[in-house]
């Protein structure tokens, strides 16, 4: 009886500063699909270095549509869906390969350690954080939303465990937290707006406010100190933006 395979699905765009580590810490897989936006830096040629079948799609039709698009590409009998900017440590490695072996369940979990601007954050909403990434091929998928996308499971079974931590450099300087800023107000806003629903300057000071209070106090985002007031900081300005790019939607329909 042949052993179980494993795929990894990525997608990128302009992914080149964590790339290569993320496809050595994932050196062990069958295979490996990179699906990519468009990338005008080293992108392609880090990931074609390290063995991943690239495939451009220049098309980006959101987060979540794009990674259904790794997942479409693969053919293995697991799949393991990663970020660019995620490096599978060691110890979830070896946990992986056991779990596969094993496959005593559908889907697992997996214990994702994130980082804001080269401090780990341990609190603040962002750990812990248990998410769903390896998975049985055709037991889940990618919600359609264009940010913020979740996996959707076929199955009623809770996710089981692994050990090891996923590495997520997240933010890696300030100029990225600019930009995210940026990109995921704006796919918030044409996601609500696209849902019929409205924004405002009202709706926008009050959320944006929430968000920085959830953040920073039901949070704890105290703990993480300098770190945490920045995330805060950051979420409140996120929904801010958001609901006043769908105000300025709504009203140029």
């Amino acid at each position: 009886m042949n052993a179980p395979t494993l795929g990894i699905a990525i997608i990128t765009y302009n992914a080149q500063t964590r790339l290569a580590q993320c496809l050595e810490s994932v050196a062990f897989a069958d295979d490996i699909v990179v699906v990519d936006g468009g990338s005008t830096d080293a992108t392609a040629s880090i990931a074609r270095a390290h063995r991943a079948r690239m495939i451009e799609a220049r098309d980006w039709p959101g987060f979540g549509p794009q990674k259904n698009r790794a997942l479409d590409a693969l053919a293995t009998d697991w799949v393991l869906s990663i970020d660019a900017d995620e490096i599978v440590s060691p110890e979830l490695a070896a946990s992986i390969r056991a779990a596969i072996a094993a496959s005593q369940a559908d889907v697992y979990a997996i214990d994702r350690l994130s980082s804001f601007c080269g401090a780990w954050v341990k609190h603040s909403g962002w750990y812990p954080d248990w998410i769903p990434r390896l998975f049985r091929r055709g037991t889940a998928r990618f919600s359609d939303d264009l940010v913020h996308e979740r996996l959707v499971l076929s199955t009623d079974k809770p996710a089981a465990h692994l050990t090891g931590k996923l590495m997520h450099y997240s933010y890696e300087d300030f100029e990225a937290v600019l930009r995210k800023l940026d990109a995921y107000s704006t796919a918030g806003a044409r996601q609500r707006h696209a849902a019929g629903k409205r924004g405002g300057f009202g709706v926008a000071v009050s959320r944006g406010a929430w968000a920085f209070l959830r953040t920073y106090f039901l949070r704890r985002g105290f703990l993480d100190g300098k770190t945490g007031f920045m995330i805060a900081l950051f979420n409140a300005q996120t929904v801010y933006y958001r609901f006043l790019k769908l105000a300025h939607m709504n009203d140029a329909r």
